[in-house]
């Protein structure tokens, strides 16, 4: 079974979802490989680069570590979560019923068809790995409800839901849900019983590429 790539926002890393999120994400029936956003860490990122005046390029891969900073914050929640940094990582994980939380450093700082800008953050990253991983769903944990199953990509990315480069680097045959804080209470019992939280989206022009 292919895993369902689900990107834990950074924006929840101060609420009261977050512990919500991580025990719900440890009742997971059907695998699943976690990707961490960036959260405070990228947003100290983004101060530096204005104040230090480095490249986007340094800072490029800085926000990809920023990820993995979050990401060690979820690891050390639960000893079901385990580091994944590489496809074969995730596998091995996926293997023992354990939940892999993708380092991304190894496999996307040197990754050219991964655009060097701001435009890309832990939403595409997370798209880009959903393909590589040839999975079904990504489904993306955002710190709001601003959304319906009426959106599209390119409506959500206008309107700042998920990142500017999102609607170029979905995959074709992934679907795409979305889970706010109205979804965190009621996303443990859903993912226990092998269902997924959130609202399915569709991709491009209204139409949905997926059912699932």
């Amino acid at each position: 079974m292919k895993p369902t790539v689900v990107k834990l926002g950074g924006s929840t890393a101060r609420t009261a979802e977050l512990d919500a999120w991580i025990a719900a994400l440890m009742e997971s029936a059907a695998p699943l490989v976690v990707v961490p956003g960036g959260g405070p860490f990228a947003d100290t990122v983004r101060d530096a680069q204005r104040s230090m005046g480095f490249s986007d390029a340094a800072a490029h891969k800085m926000a990809i570590l920023a990820m993995e900073q979050f990401g060690q914050v979820i690891l050390d929640r639960h000893p079901r979560f385990v580091p994944a940094p590489s496809v074969d990582d995730i596998e091995a994980a996926s293997a023992t019923g354990r939940i892999p939380v993708w380092m991304p450093s190894e496999m996307a700082v040197s990754a050219p068809e991964i655009p060097v800008s701001w435009d890309v953050t832990s939403d595409s990253l997370a798209a880009w790995l959903a393909g590589r991983l040839e999975a079904e769903t990504l489904l993306l944990i955002k710190q709001t409800d601003g959304f319906s199953a009426s959106d599209d990509v390119a409506s959500l990315s206008a309107r700042g839901v998920v990142d500017a480069a999102l609607p170029s680097m979905m995959p074709e045959n992934v679907a795409l849900r979305l889970a706010g804080p109205r979804d965190a209470a009621t996303a443990a019992a859903d993912l226990a019983s092998g269902k997924l939280p959130g609202t399915l989206v569709a991709l491009a022009s209204g139409r949905l590429r997926r059912t699932a």
